[in-house]
């Protein structure tokens, strides 16, 4: 059991690499947070792996939130010694096209999401002795993508925070690393395309192994981040891409 003993909070769980990061988590012994506002997904994920994990709607721009959904964990639980950030959302338009309402709606769940999250654990995971978070940036948090402005400043942005975050809770034992993942097989962008089936079998044939990551591949790094495993790790960027970061510009 690589997780035995630690007590998570997942934001995003309720599916896609959240659901199979609390499915991996639970299956090494963790006691888990299924956070979301996919209320009826959460609820049934917390039912199927039974008591191990609970749901807490939790919208990750909210401040009080994220007040109710510690105290869920703690109450439930005790004092997680796990974060994962990993709640975000997509949308495509070109620079000149961007409102600011979709902007902003974009910063507040990817970016202030992850802030307001490293924030609320601080002071329970100090208490619990030390623990890990997770922030799930993007290779958009590491390399620009036309058409995702807003996506890509609230990737690089944790990317940065998470830098920041690890040199000062190093010394409270907390680690924090981001994770930055490619193409994943998720609904994420077909929710940002409006609901419309998306081909992603184009995107695999680009990247080295020739094809498109599943939820388990980021989970499955997710889960060493979160185990004592990785005790020395902290301040870094881990990529699951399948080689998309590999090349670069001249490449044909």
């Amino acid at each position: 059991m690589r997780l035995d003993g630690k007590i998570a909070l997942i934001t995003g769980a309720a599916r896609g690499q959240g659901e199979a990061a609390a499915r991996a988590f639970v299956a090494e012994g963790a006691k888990v947070v299924i956070a979301d506002i996919l209320d009826d997904e959460g609820k049934q994920l917390a039912a199927d792996l039974g008591e191990q994990a609970v749901y807490q709607h939790l919208d990750v721009g909210d401040e009080d939130g994220w007040a109710a959904a510690i105290e869920r964990a703690t109450t439930e639980f005790g004092n997680p010694n796990v974060l994962v950030n990993n709640a975000g959302i997509l949308h495509f338009s070109e620079l000149g096209q961007t409102k600011l309402a979709d902007y902003e709606r974009v910063i507040r769940v990817n970016q202030i999401g992850a802030f307001l999250g490293m924030r609320s654990v601080v002071e329970p995971m100090t208490a619990a002795g030390g623990g890990s978070i997770v922030n799930v940036s993007s290779v958009e948090g590491l390399a620009g993508m036309p058409y995702l402005v807003a996506y890509t400043a609230s990737k690089f942005a944790i990317r940065g925070m998470t830098k920041v975050a690890a040199m000062e809770l190093g010394k409270k034992h907390i680690r924090v690393n981001s994770v930055h993942p490619g193409a994943i097989d998720t609904k994420m962008v077909e929710t940002a395309a409006g609901g419309q089936k998306v081909d992603m079998s184009y995107v695999g044939k680009k990247v080295a192994l020739k094809r498109v990551g599943q939820p388990e591949d980021v989970a499955k790094l997710v889960l060493f981040l979160a185990s004592d495993e990785s005790a020395y790790c902290t301040g870094a960027e881990f990529v699951a891409d399948g080689g998309a970061t590999a090349t670069h510009a001249l490449n044909f």
